[in-house]
């Protein structure tokens, strides 16, 4: 169990203010009464920080992998439950991935101080902030020790204060994707003369394309089990060779998972992932819609079976959906480790989900998604994958920023409901009518 996210803003503001001025304060006197720690010309050692948001590690691969390109040796910092995310493409060494744990004030102390001493263990000398105006961050940046310090500063707008711990001050601009900010911090960090601000450079949509997964046929034919032993469990009248659990026997069944073709083939699995981080609760379609969309698929699309996805903490949610949808509906949630939804997005013909972690994690497969937008715009986080954004573009939306430390007054997510089941089948209808004439 982790603090709460209203905790963690409430610390970050009342706690993090004082703290920060203190650590300008440190930083300047070390500066000025010090000898003055040498900069490298180009860094080594190369830290990012990127703690509380899972896409977002996938969305960082880019800039990650052109640090790489520099021939440095790059680290990572990730609260410990989202460390997993990291695994997906295996950019960060596990060994060099190091984590902080938001349990509880104490734990989150004590793993911070760790972390400033590991920091130092591992001569780290550029540190690049990925997070958008945290002060948290910023005090781990400032006393990382490192005479490299790449992060957002506000500069001359409004929003949050964090001291002046930067060596080099990225503008944050809001409107190109994140995943292009990412990589304006890292071109900051080797830049060979400064700029005010950084980062002056165009920069292409081909810098943002993800590399993607490895997935074996093992992998797939252990996932096909899970399943089909789901659909057995919740007695729908499918057969997914559940006994055949390896690839070699699958193939020789006929489902030619060996040989390269899809499972879904034989009848199209569709996923529908109906949740969202307590991060930002609004981005969530109400659960009647998820209901009401499996229902009119089902009748539309007779021949596929619908997957309802998340954590084990969200099966009750996804069953109080599956209840609601009947038909060939499994709840899977819970059922599968976070290193086996690789091998479940190459099984899967189309995903439906919130803006939300997996849409950014099938991005490393060639799994086409459906991604509702409501609280924050794609223009800004969409999935660097085979995506197709829906949003109601109220005039209110996007109403989260990093200026308002992602948080919105909204209790109501009208942009949400906005999004009607209608308009959701639509965006189906070609991957599912692909799948029609392949199943038959």
């Amino acid at each position: 169990m982790s603090l709460r996210v209203d905790t963690m803003r409430w610390i970050d503001r009342h706690v993090g203010i004082p703290l920060c001025a203190v650590a300008t304060l440190w930083l300047w006197l070390t500066h000025h009464l010090l000898p003055a720690r040498k900069r490298p010309d180009q860094p080594r050692e190369v830290l990012f920080i990127e703690l509380s948001e899972m896409g977002s590690a996938i969305l960082a691969d880019p800039a990650m992998r052109r640090a790489q390109a520099q021939g440095v040796n790059i680290h990572f910092l990730i609260f410990a439950n989202n460390r997993v995310s990291l695994e997906l493409l295996d950019t960060v060494k596990r060994t060099q991935v190091m984590v902080i744990d938001p349990r509880n004030l104490l734990v989150l102390a004590r793993s911070s101080l760790a972390f400033l001493i590991e920091a130092r263990r591992r001569r780290i000398d550029c540190v690049i902030d990925l997070e958008l105006f945290s002060r948290f961050t910023a005090l781990l940046s400032g006393l990382s020790g490192a005479t490299c310090r790449v992060g957002f500063h506000r500069l001359h707008g409004e929003g949050l204060w964090r001291g002046d711990m930067l060596t080099h001050r990225v503008l944050y601009n809001p409107h190109q994707h994140i995943a292009k900010n990412f990589l304006a911090l890292v071109h900051a960090a080797f830049s060979n003369a400064p700029e005010v601000p950084y980062s002056k450079i165009t920069i292409p949509d081909e810098w943002i394309r993800l590399t993607q997964a490895r997935v074996d046929n093992h992998e797939r034919a252990i996932v096909h089990g899970i399943i089909s032993r789901a659909a057995q469990s919740a007695g729908q009248p499918v057969d997914l060779n559940a006994a055949r659990s390896d690839a070699a026997r699958l193939d020789a069944a006929g489902l030619g998972i060996a040989g390269g073709k899809r499972a879904s083939d034989l009848r199209p699995l569709v996923l529908i992932n109906p949740n969202a981080s307590e991060l930002l609760p609004q981005r969530c379609w109400p659960a009647e819609r998820f209901a009401a969309l499996i229902q009119q698929a089902s009748q539309r699309w007779p021949e596929a079976l619908f997957l309802i996805t998340g954590s084990k903490q969200e099966r009750h949610y996804a069953e109080s959906i599956r209840t609601a949808a009947g038909g060939a509906t499994v709840n899977l949630a819970g059922c599968l480790a976070f290193g086996q939804l690789p091998a479940l997005y190459c099984l899967a013909r189309v995903m439906v989900t919130n803006d939300s972690g997996p849409a950014h994690f099938a991005a490393v497969t060639p799994l086409p998604t459906i991604v509702l937008f409501g609280p924050e715009t794609p223009d800004l986080y969409r999935s660097l994958g085979n995506t197709t954004p829906i949003t109601a573009s109220l005039a209110c939306s996007p109403c989260v920023s990093a200026a308002n430390h992602r948080r919105t007054a909204c209790d109501d997510n009208a942009c949400m409901r906005a999004i009607t089941v209608e308009r959701v089948l639509n965006a189906l209808t070609p991957f599912m009518t692909e799948a029609a004439h392949a199943h038959a």
